[in-house]
Order: C-alpha cells, then sequence, then structure tokens
C-alpha cells in the first residue's frame, strides 16, 4: 500500500506541472501567518488578504507561518518598493534556524534593491543542516519591473528536489544527490517574510546603503499558498513522517517549463556558485560546469554577501499555535 508522503509528493508534483497550483487555495494571512517583528510596520488588509511590511529607521517588519512544514508548494504574491531601493532587502523563505540553531535548514528567496535606474535583482540559496560554510547562492535579473505590480513567487520541496518559480516559470532547479550528503534541506521549516537594511552587502557589495529619505520602503503580499505537510511543532510528528517513502519524485518540471527556464537562465542569471573561483578551488560536488556559462558569467562583477548566515531579520522562537505570541516591541537586527 502506497505511504502517505509519497502519495503526497506525487500529488503535489503533478500539480505544479499540470500549472494547476494557481487554482490551489488561497490562505488568509490570520488562517496561515502571524506576525513576527515590527510592530506597525506590518500591516493586514484588504479582509486579511493581503499585508504590508515596511522599512524604516526605526525598524523593518516580518511575519512567519503559524505551522512548521516538512515538504510543500508554497507561494505568495509580491510586490517590491520602487525607485531608490539601494541596500534594501526583502526576504521571502524557509527556514527552522529558531529550533535547529546550530544545525537549521533554508530555502531562499531575497530581493536586492538597487539605486534609482537599476533594476532588483534577485537571489537564490539553499542550506542543509547548517551547511553556511557553503553559500550555494544564485543571483539573477528579472524579465520585468517587480515594483510595478505583484508577480508569483513560489518555492516546491519535495523530499529529493526544490524548484524556485517566478510566474509559475522555474528558475533554478536544485535535485539532492549523494555527494551533498546532509547539505539538503530536510527538517520541518517555517515560511517566513521580512524586510530589512542590508546596507553593508546587498547592493554593490555595500556601496550603496539604504537612504531612509525615500522610507518607508514598503513590500506588499497577497495570493499566499501554504500547500504542505504541517508538522506538530513539539512532537515533531504527522502522517507526512513516514520515512518509508524510497519511491522516485516525479521532476516536476515539463518540457516546455524547461525551455523557459533554460531560456531565464541563458538572459538572466549574472552569478552561480558554481563558477566562483575565488569562493572555491574546486566547484562543490552538486555543480556541473558549463563552459559557455561561465564565460557568460565572468561579465558580472564579483559577488558580495551578508555573511555565512544572513538574519534576514529577528529571529522567533517557534511556538505552538495557540501559544504563539506577537513580538511587536524588538527590533529587527540588521547585518
Amino acid at each position: 500500500m502506497m505511504k502517505y508522503h509519497v502519495l503526497f509528493l506525487i500529488i503535489l508534483s503533478c500539480i505544479v506541472v499540470s500549472g494547476f497550483s494557481r487554482n490551489l487555495p488561497i490562505t488568509a494571512f490570520d488562517e496561515g501567518y502571524s506576525h513576527l517583528f515590527g510592530d506597525n510596520n506590518l500591516m493586514i488588509l484588504n479582509d486579511g488578504k493581503s499585508a504590508h511590511i515596511s522599512l524604516d529607521k526605526r525598524t523593518g517588519a516580518g511575519f512567519v507561518s503559524q505551522d512548521l512544514y516538512l515538504h510543500g508548494y508554497f507561494s505568495a504574491s509580491i510586490k517590491l518598493p520602487a525607485d531608490y531601493t539601494a541596500g534594501v532587502v526583502v526576504a521571502f523563505y524557509m527556514s527552522n534556524g529558531d529550533m535547529f540553531e546550530k544545525n537549521h535548514d533554508e530555502i531562499d528567496f531575497e530581493f536586492l534593491g538597487n539605486i534609482r535606474g537599476k533594476d532588483w535583482r534577485i537571489q537564490t540559496n539553499i542550506y542543509g543542516n547548517g551547511s553556511t560554510n557553503v553559500g550555494r547562492e544564485e543571483r539573477y535579473g528579472l524579465w520585468f519591473d517587480p515594483s510595478e505590480d505583484f508577480h508569483q513567487y513560489s518555492i516546491l520541496w519535495t523530499e529529493n528536489l526544490i524548484i524556485f518559480y517566478v510566474d509559475n516559470v522555474p528558475i533554478r532547479e536544485i535535485k539532492r544527490t549523494k555527494a551533498m550528503g546532509g547539505d539538503f534541506p530536510s527538517k520541518p521549516m517555517s515560511l517566513i517574510a521580512t524586510i530589512w537594511d542590508g546596507s553593508n552587502w546587498a547592493t554593490n557589495g555595500g556601496k550603496y546603503k539604504v537612504n531612509y529619505k525615500y522610507a518607508p520602503y514598503t513590500a506588499k503580499f497577497s495570493d499566499f499558498i501554504l500547500h504542505g505537510c504541517a508538522i506538530d511543532p513539539i512532537e515533531l510528528s504527522s502522517k507526512c513522517d513516514d520515512d518509508a517513502a524510497e519511491s522516485k519524485t516525479p521532476s516536476g518540471i515539463t518540457l516546455d517549463q524547461r525551455r523557459k527556464m533554460d531560456n531565464f537562465r541563458k538572459k538572466q542569471m549574472q552569478y552561480s556558485y558554481c563558477y566562483d573561483m575565488t569562493r572555491y578551488n574546486v566547484p562543490p560536488p552538486e555543480c556541473v560546469i558549463d563552459s559557455k556559462e561561465a564565460e557568460r558569467l565572468r561579465a558580472f562583477d564579483p559577488v558580495r554577501f551578508g555573511g555565512s548566515h544572513h538574519h534576514h531579520g529577528k529571529r522567533h522562537r517557534r511556538r505552538s499555535k495557540s501559544k504563539l505570541k506577537e513580538e511587536d516591541d524588538v527590533d529587527v537586527s540588521f547585518m
């Protein structure tokens, strides 16, 4: 008899492959999320259908899912701040750093602001089991201005696969390999969104800082999708914990989507850790080196990161749904 976990992964992959992610149920903010930090810099609007988080000179802001999840499809439509946004970082990511301080996992979307006339950039990254000494960052441009309208940003996370999507177009696929070992995220995580001050690294390696003359910087979120295996935060157990799952998971990407992904990466990718000879004398073992890609990426300036572990904003303690307490009075810890 097929185990629940395997069945869930197959159904989930079929949903995403078929493009039915658009038809997954939208979660109201109060049903799926709680205030993380930033007091009044988090605003819930539109009868709970959207949330705004703002950065000003006093603090940033953030919210966190009420549940922990082990695998699933997670998404939100996001509209980023406009005009001068250098040093501003908006993060939409999964993490369990509050529970596993020394061996945490992360799956990250980070949006990096820029000076007037320059475009926002996206950075993706993963950590598994505290492997912060190996950064697996990639950076990209976009084919649209993310400050003009809402666009959908999604994460598919299964036992053996992670895919990042923008407007249902896959932009990065990470397959679990034996060589990665425990570096692949494998423990239950929360979904978190934050806005914070990354002045010391986010724009041209820290050359351009946040200018609070243009504050508040506001990131707008809507169309929340939390479609995954919820895990009890105390017992760390659910039906999805069945460890007998060794079935081959579908790739999650159709031929047409793979064509779009390849096209995106050829046109928009500006950095990949696999080609960073300054950081790694030998590329990490999961890297597949493409000489044309390596040549193309040489045209971009070296990338500076915010340290081996990005704060993304204030850390939080995981509580059960009934005990999850808002932390209104604590300022964000900036890098």
